[in-house]
């Protein structure tokens, strides 16, 4: 079995109000055997899009190449827009290396519920996929469970928001699972009525160019 282990602890600024979530990065993060164009930071692969969404929204004209110029210049945007990155998964076991969510088994997660109440301006999780199976969202929930804690539903259609409160507060958090930000997805996103008629309207339209406009509101409120 491969030990997938998550290369990169939690990146949380002291500003922080908004939590990107997602799972694990592929593989060769964790073995050190990065491709041309991957950045040694959380979301760097060359496959990704989320850098590819963020970069599109904010206009930020960034690095996309593996140089400690393009790991900088990630942080410095989180930095200033106060938004951490804190993965579901500190480790997991595979029978075959690979990236999908589906091949994690026996999964490690990290107690996000405590990261959470470690930074306490923290209101917002952006989770980078749904409920499928061993995405982000299916895991958080199985970490909801051992507190006790129920998710209230706020907006039940692409992409859902949930709310919580944490144990012992009366501080509300709010959850927003974002159609995933990887070429595997993007079938799914081919699929869903809102890309078809945006696309009959724009035939240019892409996937990304829809999730930049699914993202955008989320992460710029």
């Amino acid at each position: 079995m491969f030990e997938h282990r998550h290369p990169y602890p939690p990146f949380i600024p002291k500003n922080a109000t908004k939590l990107i979530v997602g799972t694990l990065p592929p593989p060769r993060f964790s073995t050190g055997e990065l491709r041309p164009g991957d950045v040694d930071f959380c979301y760097g692969s060359r496959d990704g899009q989320l850098w590819l969404i963020i970069d599109q929204i904010f206009d930020l004209d960034l690095s996309f190449e593996t140089t400690e110029k393009a790991i900088k210049e990630r942080k410095a945007f989180l930095r200033e827009k106060g938004i951490g990155i804190c993965d579901m998964v500190s480790v997991a076991y595979r029978e075959k290396v690979g990236a999908s969510d589906i091949g994690m088994q026996q999964a490690s997660l990290r107690d996000l519920i405590r990261i959470l109440q470690e930074h306490p301006t923290v209101d917002t999780l952006l989770f980078t996929g749904g409920n499928s199976k061993n995405g982000p969202e299916y895991f958080f929930r199985k970490l909801l469970k051992r507190y006790g804690i129920t998710l209230k539903v706020i907006k039940n259609t692409v992409p859902r928001v949930h709310e919580f409160t944490l144990p012992e507060t009366s501080r509300t958090v709010k959850t927003v699972s974002l159609t995933a930000p990887s070429g595997a997805a993007n079938r799914a996103v081919g699929s869903l009525k809102t890309y078809k008629k945006m696309k009959a309207d724009n035939p240019q339209m892409t996937t990304i160019d829809f999730r930049v406009l699914q993202y955008g509101p989320y992460f710029k409120d």
